[in-house]
């Protein structure tokens, strides 16, 4: 199944006609088919903000349902019934400590996607928003009947936990850091295929404050993925998605928010055309640029992470520009455009800078991408930065370690003087059969301001030095809030404003 876009949001009762077609399903029991629109708008009346739904083009093909209990009113002991007081969520207390998950589920036919987790991800962020200890939840066994004379309900969970056996709710549960507290009996009517047994599942809010806020609240924490990108031949673009994806999947399953990849990571295909001007070769190469894109968009979308595509050559209106794309995990996207050339990519490749500067906004907060010669201009990061700018992101391409460690240190300037983070990635290895692409030459890193919160060099996180790898780091975005305010220095508010300004002109 592919999707152009994914958003999760709250569920509405506009939604339950598509909402029901996605119950029935997945529920050909129709006992445990429910989902009616008397029953959704009587829970939409009590708890609308713990009804969270998935769309996908559009279209709603999921949900996930849940309700505020005060669980010592319950104990380990109770049914589904008695949570959701046969169905009529009386039961729910908005002063209670934990978030019951009453349903979740997917429409078959878009299974695939990784929705399910999507949606868990964003009943996680409820849980800890709403200040709540922890959800529970009773998970169905469904594939326990298969197994049933042969094992017990408790054999068959110790079987699934160590991976002999697998069960599509538990084991799915189990890899969302759900634990089993216990089995239960007796839990729902009419699951034949559980035999009505369930595993009374938690999960723990390690992160329990006193915030109050709902889903899709600004992020604190937010984990960069950075592909130092190994440079080999290729036979073609099949070669070059594959290890697109290796990356993407990579970091993905460290939940990372963002990955990056180098400028100009695509220049392998260029072989292909070794043989024409420099010139010609490298539009060549941008025949290529809108089908990776559309790679890139599927993978944001069924990777859930947010793709940083460094740059390639693209054509706009007969003009070559070195362009990337911000690919949103919400399968959104724009295109950045790399705005100071360097005298070789103007001489050997007659390139045009863009001309737009602008940050993007993301569900991590605003970012700014620049594309290597550009973080060596500081006016450009001070403007980003004066519209909002947390993390810049800097593909890059060096051939010669000169060529870095300028790249280097005008990064980590930028981080001092824009009080933000700084990410830098590039390409390793060589290219013996591409023209002007023979070397390359990276250490891909993360960089912070100067200041007690932070490290004291400045230097987050760093990968080695002309080594094919990834560099997975966190940073806190809280931090940078508290340096603008409480900061030994402050770069950005003692700007002398009455001596001097940065001005930007509008180009057509």
């Amino acid at each position: 199944m592919e999707a152009n876009s994914v958003i999760v949001r709250h569920l509405t009762l506009q939604d339950m006609t598509e909402l029901r077609k996605a119950s029935e399903s997945v529920y050909l029991n129709k006992e445990l088919s429910t989902w009616d629109e008397p029953t959704v708008k009587a829970l939409l009346t009590k708890f609308p903000d713990g009804q969270i739904c998935v769309e996908v083009d559009g279209i709603v093909v999921g949900c996930a349902f849940s309700l505020i209990i005060e669980y010592a009113n319950f104990g380990d002991e109770h049914t589904y019934a008695e949570i959701t007081s046969n169905m009529t969520f009386d039961n729910h207390d908005p002063k209670g400590d934990s978030l019951y998950g009453i349903e979740v589920f997917i429409h078959t036919e878009y299974r695939g996607l990784r929705l399910a987790r999507r949606l868990y991800d964003a009943r996680k962020e409820l849980c800890e928003n709403l200040n709540l200890r922890a959800i529970i939840a009773g998970g169905r066994m469904p594939n326990y009947a298969k197994h049933a004379s042969t094992m017990s309900a408790k054999q068959y969970i110790e079987k699934v936990k160590i991976k002999e056996l697998y069960d599509p709710v538990l084991s799915f549960q189990l890899a969302n850091d759900f634990y089993v507290r216990k089995l239960l009996t007796g839990y729902l009517s009419g699951d034949t295929e559980s035999l009505e047994y369930a595993t009374l599942l938690e999960w723990p809010n390690i992160f329990y404050t006193k915030n109050v806020k709902l889903i899709n609240a600004p992020r604190s924490e937010v984990r960069l993925g950075l592909v130092q990108w190994q440079m080999r031949s290729m036979k073609g673009i099949n070669d070059l998605f594959d290890q697109m994806e290796f990356y993407v999947d990579a970091v993905s399953d460290y939940k990372s928010d963002f990955v990056m990849f180098p400028e100009l990571f695509n220049a392998p295909l260029m072989a292909a055309f070794n043989h024409l001007r420099l010139t010609e070769s490298i539009r060549r190469l941008a025949e290529y640029t809108e089908q990776i894109r559309d790679k890139f968009i599927e993978l944001a979308i069924t990777y859930n992470i947010n793709i940083i595509t460094g740059s390639m050559p693209f054509f706009v209106d007969e003009s070559l520009y070195n362009s990337g794309f911000l690919c949103r995990r919400d399968g959104s996207w724009e295109r950045y455009d790399k705005i100071h050339l360097t005298p070789a990519e103007v001489s050997s490749w007659s390139m045009v800078g863009g001309n737009n500067l602008k940050v993007f906004d993301t569900d991590c907060g605003k970012i700014g991408i620049m594309i290597c010669y550009d973080v060596e201009f500081p006016e450009y990061a001070r403007i980003l930065a004066d519209q909002g700018m947390n993390i810049l992101f800097v593909p890059f391409l060096t051939d010669t370690q000169n060529g870095y460690t300028r790249v280097r240190h005008c990064a980590m300037a930028r981080a001092i003087e824009n009080e933000c983070y700084v990410a830098i990635a590039g390409a390793v290895g060589n290219l013996p059969k591409v023209n002007n692409m023979d070397i390359q030459y990276a250490q891909s890193a993360v960089f912070t301001p100067a200041d007690f919160a932070f490290p004291t060099t400045g230097i987050k996180a760093e990968a080695t030095p002309n080594s094919e790898m990834t560099v997975i780091v966190d940073v806190n975005i809280d931090l940078l809030k508290q340096l603008h305010n409480h900061g030994a220095v402050h770069t950005m508010r003692d700007r002398r404003h009455d001596l001097y300004s940065i001005e930007v002109h509008e180009k057509n």
